[in-house]
């Protein structure tokens, strides 16, 4: 099974301009990637939705709004 980066999802929430609660989100990414799909970032592998969006969310790549959060492509690393 391949592996979904973390930038894919940070760009599905660009692209909807919906605001997430980490509920919504992981469930936002299950629904476009599927139930077994499996994620990784630049640092980290092997992450469900819940553990992507607990490490995104860590890392500092949400911007906090009064229902929920987004984020911003400043927030997508580029290499």
């Amino acid at each position: 099974m391949s592996s979904i980066h973390g930038h894919e999802v940070l760009n599905m929430m660009l692209e909807s301009g919906e605001r997430y609660t980490r509920e919504s989100l992981a469930a936002a990414i299950v629904a476009r990637f599927g139930e077994s799909a499996c994620f990784h970032t630049c640092s980290c592998s092997g992450m469900s939705a819940p553990e992507l969006v607990a490490l995104l969310e860590q890392r500092g790549k949400f911007i906090p709004t009064g229902e929920g959060f987004t984020t911003h492509q400043d927030k997508i690393c580029r290499h």
